[in-house]
């Protein structure tokens, strides 16, 4: 078994775990990781892929269980609470899936790369310092079940910008969800649930094209990085999720903006002088 590739698997689980709720970009971080760290060999860019994809799973995984009573009474309350939850929720989702269906191929080939995701590291960046100084303090829905219909298909077309790698999709439709009058608490926990259709639907999609093409070949040592990277991330983000929560009941996510702004500008820079290769 390479241990150091299984070291890589571990450190980009745990870009993951912190990053996936976070408005920063998990797949932004990890494929600028994946670049700085060279975790797309031995295995190829495919299997590199599929694992930035497969590992968010585990971060949802992490959703399932700090919210579990919540989900719980969903399924007990069905054609009440239930009902309501999970149809906006699923309203949500679809402009995302319908999107993602169409054009997954077209991002694979051109947007999964560092120079894209710096771009929309900045310009995500710009975007949720204006949306925020201008609907943030005008929200008036507080709960994520009182979210509408009409909220959360335009909370969803938010979402569609995520697939600019890089923009990050917690960014964007906590963005909708302030645009549509949502609080920041809101708005993320409905972005939290929002990711669990959307994440599902986007692995799914992943294994059975790499299935059907063959591009990635699984092996033991391949298999178990996956398996370990799911389970860091699951383990990191239980943590991450808590804390990011009481932070916004106090704070603003100018902070997280200015980290981006920031980080953007520093890979430049590494890049210009050559210090990595993206």
């Amino acid at each position: 078994m390479d241990l150091l590739f299984m070291l890589k698997a571990v450190i980009i689980g745990i870009v993951e775990g912190i990053t996936e709720f976070l408005p920063i970009s998990s797949t932004g971080h990890m494929i600028i990781a994946e670049s700085l760290i060279g975790f797309n060999s031995p295995y190829g860019k495919e299997y590199a892929n599929l694992f930035t994809i497969v590992i968010q799973l585990g971060a949802i995984l992490a959703i399932v269980v700090l919210y579990w009573e919540k989900i719980k009474h969903s399924f007990t309350d069905i054609k009440g609470y239930g009902f309501k939850l999970w149809s906006t929720i699923i309203i949500g989702f679809l402009p995302a899936a319908v999107l993602g269906f169409l054009l997954d191929n077209t991002i694979d080939a051109h947007l999964m790369n560092a120079p894209t995701v710096i771009a929309a590291l900045i310009i995500g960046a710009i975007l949720m310092i204006y949306m925020e100084n201008k609907y943030r303090k005008k929200a008036t829905v507080r709960n994520m079940e009182d979210v509408t219909y009409s909220q959360a298909i335009k909370i969803g077309f938010f979402q569609c910008l995520a697939m600019w790698p890089g923009m990050s999709r917690s960014a964007s439709t906590i963005m909708g969800g302030w645009f549509t009058g949502l609080d920041s608490v809101a708005a993320s926990e409905f972005s939290f649930f929002l990711a669990i259709p959307t994440m599902v639907g986007a692995t799914g999609l992943k294994l059975i094209k790499a299935l059907k093409s063959h591009t990635v070949t699984f092996n033991a040592g391949n298999t178990v990085a996956l398996i370990v990277g799911f389970v860091i991330a699951f383990l990191v983000a239980l943590v991450v999720v808590e804390k990011f929560i009481a932070f916004l009941k106090k704070k603003p996510m100018r902070v997280f903006a200015i980290y981006r702004i920031f980080i953007g500008i520093l890979l430049l820079i590494l890049a210009a002088a050559k210090l990595i290769t993206i």
